[in-house]
């Protein structure tokens, strides 16, 4: 009986580390894009910044990839290609929330920052009068506010 465990340890590093590289450059490469935006005051920042998601971004998924490594069965090939595909989905499927746990923080972060450079509202330009009858469901609505009086002059 052959043990096809080696192979499957074999196939899956391989594929483990060329994903994890693969998807590091495009993040790194396309996330310049979305972090020069949200640091657009600070360029020097978001290159920074980018740099720093994507070291942290392989450290943490060829982690997990490398603990996902240990365990499973194989005595012939169809389970070795199941515990190959279980393994590979369980690493995809968390890059995947990886990536988009990190896409909603810069969202939030880019949200903020757009925020607090809002003009304030503008006040009302005109009054818009209820329907002659009265409001909802028949009920008499209230008298409009008085209008302030001026204050007297000394």
């Amino acid at each position: 009986m052959r043990d096809y465990l080696p192979i499957v340890y074999a196939t899956y590093l391989v594929t483990a580390v060329g994903l994890c590289s693969w998807l590091a450059r495009t993040l790194f490469r396309n996330g310049a894009v979305f972090l020069a935006d949200v640091f657009a005051d600070r360029p020097e920042l978001a290159q920074a910044v980018n740099r720093l998601l994507v070291t942290g971004f392989a450290m943490f998924n060829l982690g997990y990839a490398f603990f996902l490594l240990q365990g499973g069965v194989a005595a012939d090939a169809t389970e070795a290609f199941e515990v190959l595909a279980r393994k590979l989905g369980v690493l995809l499927v968390s890059l995947a929330v990886v990536h988009f746990v990190n896409i909603a923080a810069f969202h939030w972060i880019n949200g903020r920052r757009r925020q607090a450079t809002m003009v304030p509202p503008v006040a009302p330009q005109r009054r818009v009068e209820p329907p002659a009858g009265g409001g909802p469901w028949g009920h008499p609505l209230p008298p409009p506010p008085a209008a302030p009086r001026p204050a007297p002059v000394p």
